[in-house]
């Protein structure tokens, strides 16, 4: 039984869905979560062994958000990127850095891209938004082709146990505001790709060290404890 977030939460911050929190934390999305140069996700992505970007011919990039992950894939070669997201703002954030081929605003477990033309499909911060992983993991398999892979990047549970911490943003004259969070066990991910057809390739996790300190000196209490991960899966 994998646990709900609400029994480790220390914030106790108003919760909205992720459509209206990404709607309004858009304008200040990069200068929030691009701190320290990419900690959460793209100090991962640089981490990955097994993935040949240089090599890759098409990739679907799920919760794409404001076109970060399409930003870095683009420094390693030349790909067509087609992005999905729920929120058209952060959409438009896509739009004006013109990384992404294709944007759509849909369900990133239910994209309508099409289906076995993605070599790549990326899904980076956005699974502590979904209340169970088995959809995002199926439409990441129907989306791949028969040797595609899939990478993951998300909040790691174990920070969000230790933390009471929810994914959230500050609002002008508001205050904090949490954008809906949910806990994923490592058990669960495992289950859901299993399902789905998926094969572990690599899993690697971040952790509160000195370099992320630095960045975010109230962490200090969380030294040590992984704070994100990447996860890497191949079509088995």
């Amino acid at each position: 039984m994998v646990p709900e977030f609400a029994q480790f939460d220390r914030r106790h911050y108003p919760m909205v869905t992720a459509r209206e929190g990404y709607e309004a934390w858009a304008p200040t999305y990069e200068e929030t979560v691009g701190v320290g140069g990419g900690l959460l996700d793209v100090a991962l992505l640089q981490r990955i062994t097994s993935v040949d970007w240089a090599a890759l011919r098409r990739v679907a990039d799920l919760g794409c958000g404001s076109g970060r992950t399409a930003a870095w894939l683009r420094t390693h070669g030349d790909v067509p990127i087609d992005g999905v997201d729920a929120a058209p703002a952060m959409l438009e954030q896509a739009r004006a850095r013109g990384f992404h081929e294709l944007l759509v605003v849909a369900d990133v477990r239910h994209t309508g891209l099409q289906s076995a033309a993605y070599d790549l499909v990326t899904c980076v911060l956005v699974d502590e938004h979904l209340p169970e992983l088995a959809p995002l993991y199926a439409e990441a398999r129907r989306l791949l082709q028969p040797t595609g892979t899939f990478v993951i990047v998300g909040i790691h549970p174990f920070f969000q146990m230790a933390a009471g911490m929810p994914t959230h943003f500050e609002t002008p004259g508001v205050g904090p505001v949490a954008i809906e969070t949910h806990l994923h066990l490592p058990s669960e991910h495992v289950a859901a790709a299993v399902a789905a057809g998926f094969g572990a390739r690599e899993l690697h996790e971040a952790l509160v060290d000195d370099s992320v300190l630095a960045h975010k000196p109230n962490w200090a209490e969380y030294r040590d404890i992984p704070f994100s991960y990447a996860w890497i899966w191949s079509v088995s």
